[in-house]
């Protein structure tokens, strides 16, 4: 008699999220994340930044991006519900430290959708960023609102032209002699310590999107298997790539012109096919912003979905709707904010902002991974390294980000307050 084939887990009842995606999807899904408006925008502040250790800088953001990753997978296995760090925080470290994780990311998150949305705007409307990000936003919400696996469809769609695109220009240029771009008027370009610790935090915006595995740990099947492999085999997959990209970028562009670019792909698809070369980077450029918002939007509406749960947020946020038992309260939510902060935002402010919040949210997730000494392999090394990591590149970032975020996390503390004042009175 044949095994019947395993249908959707319900873990728990009505009021959570079924379990639909497969190890596949869940790759898919951190790849999404990650190679999107990272790899086409940050190149140009994390040179001017890095200087000449551009490549020591993305390889010390991928080291602390695979201990983030390693520490996320010990403490998604071992609690396979909506929220990542939010949840790791608050089970074993308390609620305070799981509610700062939880407004961490989804402060940081909210700003690194900005991004999203106005490098997508920037690459496929210029000169009409303002309009293209928030028609992206609504799009990308409305995508999210038919449900996670449709959402999970279409990202593996753009992965797959992304990465065959990236290998296109990689491969065109390695071929070619050496820099052909000149640069006029060189920026200043950094070199020192600080220098490089900067690059890598602005940098490290470009990894965050492995966490979007974990926080959707309600909806993956066999949680304590597929997650760890997901995060290890999306952020393999990714560094190869920037680091490859990288290479390119160097030999193609050249340290100063890289430091200047805009749009840098895209500068060095003209220079390496004449014609319409660039535009072809622009429109894949625009479609994997897109879907690395897709992602984003899915992991900040899952968190707040765990937050309202408890009560740090509205708990009208925490509904789910329809048969698929998606949260559109929270998806719409989200998707409304984020309206607002991309009419108002900065791309490289927003980079830097967003790069501030994720780090100190896997600051808790590595703290938090810490308690797990003597039960997995990394301990007590890998959160440690992680933890040191994330808290050294947050406070190299520029000052303006550093002065935000702490601001921004402050009036977080006076809310955790207010509620549980709030709590304590009924």
């Amino acid at each position: 008699m044949p095994t019947p084939r395993p249908g959707p887990e319900a873990p728990g009842g009505p009021d959570r999220l079924l379990r639909t995606l497969t190890a596949g999807d869940a790759v898919t899904v951190g790849l999404g994340a990650m190679l999107g408006a990272g790899v086409f925008a940050v190149w140009g502040p994390a040179a001017q930044a890095a200087g000449p250790a551009l490549l020591l800088a993305v390889l010390l953001a991928g080291g602390v991006a695979a201990c983030n990753a390693l520490s996320s997978a010990a403490l998604a296995a071992r609690h396979p519900a909506a929220g990542g760090a939010y949840v790791y925080g608050r089970e074993r470290l308390g609620p305070l430290w799981g509610y700062l994780a939880g407004w961490s990311f989804v402060v940081g998150k909210t700003a690194s959708c900005a991004a999203m949305a106005m490098t997508a705007a920037a690459y496929l409307a210029p000169g009409r960023e303002r309009l293209a990000a928030v028609g992206a936003v609504l799009t990308v919400t409305a995508l999210n609102l038919a449900g996670v696996q449709r959402s999970a469809r279409v990202t593996r769609v753009l992965v797959a032209v992304v990465l065959a695109t990236l290998l296109v220009v990689v491969a065109a240029t390695l071929a070619r002699p050496g820099s052909t771009v000149q640069a006029g008027v060189p920026p200043a370009v950094g070199g020192d310590l600080l220098g490089l610790l900067q690059g890598a935090g602005l940098f490290f915006f470009a990894f965050a999107g492995y966490a979007r595995i974990a926080t959707l740990g309600e909806e993956v099947r066999d949680p304590a298997r597929t997650i760890p492999r997901a995060v290890v085999v999306s952020l393999s997959v990714v560094l190869l790539t920037y680091l490859l990209v990288a290479v390119a970028l160097l030999h193609g562009l050249g340290l100063p012109a890289l430091s200047g670019a805009t749009a840098p792909l895209a500068e060095l698809a003209a220079a390496i096919v004449p014609g319409q070369g660039s535009w072809v980077v622009r429109v894949v450029a625009g479609l994997a912003a897109l879907g690395a918002l897709l992602n984003l939007l899915l992991g900040i509406s899952r968190t707040t979905v765990a937050m309202a749960r408890d009560g740090h947020l509205p708990r009208p946020l925490a509904r789910l709707s329809g048969p698929r038992r998606v949260p559109r309260a929270a998806e719409l939510a989200v998707g409304g904010v984020l309206v607002v902060v991309v009419l108002v935002a900065d791309l490289r402010g927003a980079i830097a902002f967003s790069s501030f919040g994720v780090l100190l949210y896997y600051a808790v997730a590595n703290a938090s991974a810490l308690t797990l000494r003597g039960r997995w392999r990394g301990a007590p090394w890998v959160p440690a390294l992680g933890l040191a990591g994330c808290l050294t590149l947050a406070s190299a970032l520029p000052g303006a980000a550093v002065a935000g975020g702490l601001a921004v996390l402050a009036l977080g503390l006076v809310g955790y307050a207010l509620t549980r004042r709030r709590d304590a009175a009924r």
